[in-house]
Order: C-alpha cells, then structure tokens, then sequence
C-alpha cells in the first residue's frame, strides 16, 4: 500500500494552515478615511465641556505605497490521533496520548523527531534522553521549492531548535515543545513573530511526522490483531476473572487504551505488577447519539475506581481480574453482567485489542 500520497497531503495542508496570508485591499485607501470635524456651537453659547479621557487627537491617515505581507500567529496543528493542546497555552507545545500500539509513548515521539531531522538532512547535537531534551543542528525550515513568507522561492535562512519533551507519570500523555536557540539570514530579520511561526512549523512538522509513523503502525496492527474475545473464568488464584487465549504482552500493552474508550479514565499503570487503576463515569448519551448510531456502551458497574490485574494463565493466556478501589474482586455476577457488556462493546464497534 502506497502510503506517500497521504503524507504530501497532510504536508501541503500544514503549509496551508498553519499560518495564512492577510492581503491589503481598498480599505487602505486615503479616500477611505476622513477626520471628523469638532462640534460647531454658535458665537452666543457656551463650548460644551470635553472630558480629557475621551479626547482623541486629529490624526492624518499615513498611507504606505510599499506592499505589506500580514501574517497572523502560527497556530499548533493537532492532526495526529490522540494529540491536543492546552486551551490560552503561549508556548509552542503539544500533548500526545498513548494510542492503541505504541510501547513506548516518549520513543515514538522521538523516533518522529529523529524522521524530520533525517528528512531535512540534518541531525541532532545532543540528544539526553534522560533529560528529555534533543537540540538540532543546522537546517532550513522551509524549504526553496515551498517558497519564504509566500514571495519567494530562495532558502533565506536556516535555524538550530531545541525540542523538550515531557512525560506524565502514568506515562500515558507526553508533551513536546519547541524553542528557536539559533538563526542566521543574510536577508530576513529574526522578528518575535518570525520565531513564533518558526516554532510552530518546526513543531508541525514532527506532528505530522507523528501521524505518518503512526498510520503505518496501525496498517501492521490490522495485519495482526483480531477482535478478542472475553469469556468468564479464573485467575490462577481461582478468583472470577474475564480470561482471553491473547497473549499476556499482547493484553496488557492494549487494554488501557480499551478502557479509555468505554468512559474510564487511566490513574496509573503499574507494569511491575500487572495493575490497572482506572476511574469509571457512566456516559451521558444524547438524542443524536441514538440518531447518529452512536450510543455509549453503558457498563454494569456503579461510578468510581477500580484495579484491574492483568496475569498469565497456566494455559498460556491472560486473566483479567477486576477489582474495587478497596482491592475487594467483584462478585462473580458482577463480572459475568461486564463480560457480556464488554463482549457486545467489542463486537459492535470492532474494537481491536
């Protein structure tokens, strides 16, 4: 499957979107503008008082012949499945969530990173991975051929950015930033606004980058997974448990980001022991989820926290005992109500583990 005619798409609209041009128009012209005259009051009666907070000196329009290319702040792109921003954030930054797949969250980002240097012909300087911070060599944003501030097809600068990264300590969201430390032109000033938009782009560039990489992961994931299937059981210590034929690493690496869809939200992940934490909210449907044939799968359990131990069974598969905030295991009832819930969830979106 050829997959390059996405990714130049997903390209072009980055370059499209990620700052558009603002072109001057006849609204700029002298005859648009004209300065209001003072009031007039006759010779017989008194000026009427003029608060000076309100008074507004006379200007004369200064109209510029010369051509200006407005450019608006560049603006974070989250087209890469689980990415999003934080709402009034001024740095140049975006969240990653651990998606369906991916091992490790913070080497993959990085592994996107690494892609757009190789891409651009360039490399890194440092790379403390401990830290979480790569700094770059020399390389030019934007290239000839996609053209400098829309009027010219010339190379005019190169820069040198330091990308931070940051990882929760559930280490289900990382976050990435990018910081212009370096610049040379012999032509373009380095402006505030210049750097914020090379910033952006440069971080654009590794979403984007993040989204490819991903989208190939998820093509070799369809080649090997299957939808899985959940019947009632026991653990090896002869608890109720949900067992599966799946593999133990095949499990518990995925079903974190199962929970996520069906209204938990991940607390931790304890993977020395194979636990689970996870905060469950029965969903709010609507009328036109029903409409839409997007209604919620609803779970038989009452709102609250709950532990999930992930082990291996003797037979080779895993069990998946569930457990309240208390680490009480459910009654068998229980767990046979969510089996049938979680069996018909998996079936009716074709949710792949």
């Amino acid at each position: 499957m050829q997959y390059w005619i996405p990714k130049a798409l997903a390209v072009s609209a980055l370059v499209s979107l990620s700052g558009c041009g603002v072109f001057t128009d006849e609204a700029h012209h002298k005859r648009n503008y004209k300065a209001g005259e003072p009031v007039v009051v006759p010779g017989e009666l008194a000026q009427p008082r003029q608060d000076p907070t309100y008074k507004m000196e006379v200007a004369e329009y200064d109209n510029n012949p010369d051509s200006t290319n407005y450019r608006p702040p560049a603006q974070v792109l989250t087209v890469a499945k689980g990415s999003w921003v934080e709402e009034g954030d001024k740095l140049p930054r975006i969240y990653f969530d651990k998606n369906d797949g991916i091992t490790e969250l913070d080497e993959f980002v990085w592994q996107a990173v690494q892609s757009v240097l190789l891409e651009r012909k360039t490399k890194a300087v440092t790379f403390d991975k401990q830290a979480g911070k790569l700094e770059t060599d020399w390389y030019a944003i934007i290239q000839p051929e996609e053209g400098w501030l829309w009027d010219s097809e010339q190379e005019v600068s190169q820069q040198r950015f330091l990308f931070t990264l940051d990882q929760k300590s559930h280490q289900r969201t990382v976050s990435l930033s990018s910081k212009l430390v370096d610049y040379k032109s012999k032509t373009e000033k380095l402006t505030p606004l210049l750097q914020q938009q090379l910033e952006v782009r440069a971080l654009n560039q590794v979403i984007a980058e993040f989204d490819y990489l991903y989208r190939q992961l998820e093509l070799e994931l369809r080649k090997k997974q299957g939808i899985i299937s959940l019947e009632m059981g026991f653990d090896n210590k002869g608890n109720a448990a949900l067992v599966t034929e799946q593999s133990y690493n095949d499990v518990f690496d995925r079903f974190s980001g199962f929970l996520e869809r069906l209204s938990f939200t991940i607390v931790e992940i304890d993977q020395d022991r194979g636990l689970i934490t996870a905060d469950y909210s029965k969903p709010e449907s609507s009328v036109w989820d029903s409409i839409w044939g997007e209604e919620l799968s609803e779970l038989p359990i009452d709102n609250g926290q709950y532990q999930i131990l992930v082990s291996s069974t003797k037979e080779g598969g895993t069990s998946l005992t569930w457990m309240d905030d208390q680490g009480s295991t459910l009654e068998p009832g229980t767990m046979n109500g969510l089996q049938q819930a979680l069996e018909k969830a998996l079936r009716q979106r074709g949710i792949k583990i």
